[in-house]
């Protein structure tokens, strides 16, 4: 299969369950009383994304029963043990604290776009994005309890969310405190990836698993895809910030290296002994120009920065298919490769 059937495959299968999600979250997140705070919620939902996380549910589900790509109804889709298990709105739970977590983000970071709009605190107000967030926080365990699971496993799926909530806030704090740090080493770095980012990844590939009462083994192995799948991907986003224009990002280009968040990237410059801080010179991230960001990208390049970011991000996607040798050989085990690849090569 050429690289170009595989991406036009993969594309395929996240287009197919995007619109099922889309579906479900518009039945499960309808507009209601109060209006306005049920429109922030659904806002950021609304603004785009591809729904990685909750394809990555899908697909873990068919791989676990080995059932064909598309080839069952998520609403009703039978567990090893024989009962129906409603995945959909587990991955639908996911995607919201996903969309949880973007909201507060930008309030933290003062980023005024988010996928090519408005950020929710720009479009509505603080008080409200926040609002937004917690109640897409809390609607997800309220998603995850109605799956139909059989009861243990449905308490084994909500433990790691919640964990996975707490981890995720845990790596934001991290992020936040490397800020005032200049001595921070590369796997400090992963480490914080691995709780902002990638733990949602892991979340989303085993929760299926542990609905649908598969073994330990490929729960432990499902989480462990995505987690090193989650990781490659907020170090190719990093790439990604630096090297694709602002319009098809949908905010500014380099906005990481404007505010002064340390990368993969960053560190490796530093490690090399590029004055990182140097690099973009303005009073204001709105005085950086094009240009300006065109010749630091150059300097980063020259040391070989961005080249080791992505040999990175490649070398965690490797790896993370690897988990999936626990799993039997099917379309769906196949399917579930791709999105880890994708990761690397997909644009905005």
């Amino acid at each position: 299969m050429t690289s170009e059937t595989k991406e036009a495959r993969v594309l395929d299968a996240i287009r197919e369950r995007r619109e099922l999600v889309n579906a479900a979250i518009d039945e499960e997140l309808p507009v209601q009383e109060p209006e306005r705070l049920y429109e922030a919620t659904r806002y950021i939902l609304e603004a785009g994304g591809k729904r990685l996380r909750p394809t990555v549910t899908t697909l873990a589900a068919e791989a676990v029963t080995g059932t064909e790509p598309m080839g069952a109804d998520f609403r009703a889709f039978p567990s090893l043990d024989g009962d129906e298990v409603d995945v959909m709105r587990a991955a639908v739970a996911i995607e919201v604290i996903q969309s949880f977590t973007l909201i507060h983000d930008d309030i933290m970071d003062e980023d005024d776009l988010r996928r090519g709009v408005p950020a929710v605190h720009e479009a509505y107000d603080v008080s409200t994005a926040i609002l937004a967030g917690d109640t897409l926080y809390s609607k997800a365990f309220e998603f995850m309890t109605e799956t139909g699971a059989d009861p243990q496993h449905g308490l084994e799926a909500m433990r790691m969310l919640a964990s996975t909530c707490t981890e995720i806030c845990e790596g934001q704090a991290l992020d936040v405190a490397f800020e005032s740090r200049d001595d921070i080493l590369p796997d400090e770095y992963l480490d914080m990836v691995e709780l902002k980012t990638a733990v949602l990844y892991g979340a989303s590939a085993a929760t299926p698993a542990l609905l649908l009462g598969a073994d330990e083994a490929v729960v432990d192995a499902l989480y462990q895809y995505g987690i090193d799948s989650g990781r490659a991907f907020q170090i190719q986003d990093d790439v990604l910030d630096l090297t694709v224009p602002s319009e098809e990002l949908g905010k500014q280009r380099g906005s990481d290296l404007v505010e002064g968040k340390e990368t993969l990237i960053t560190l490796h410059a530093r490690q090399q002994g590029v004055d990182v801080d140097g690099l973009v010179d303005a009073d204001t991230p709105a005085a950086v120009t094009e240009a300006a960001i065109d010749d630091a990208v150059a300097a980063l390049e020259e040391v070989g920065s961005i080249e080791y970011a992505r040999e990175t991000a490649e070398d965690l996607t490797a790896r993370s298919k690897d988990h999936l040798g626990v799993l039997p050989e099917s379309g769906s085990r196949s399917l579930l490769e791709d999105p880890a690849d994708y990761l690397i090569v997909r644009g905005y």
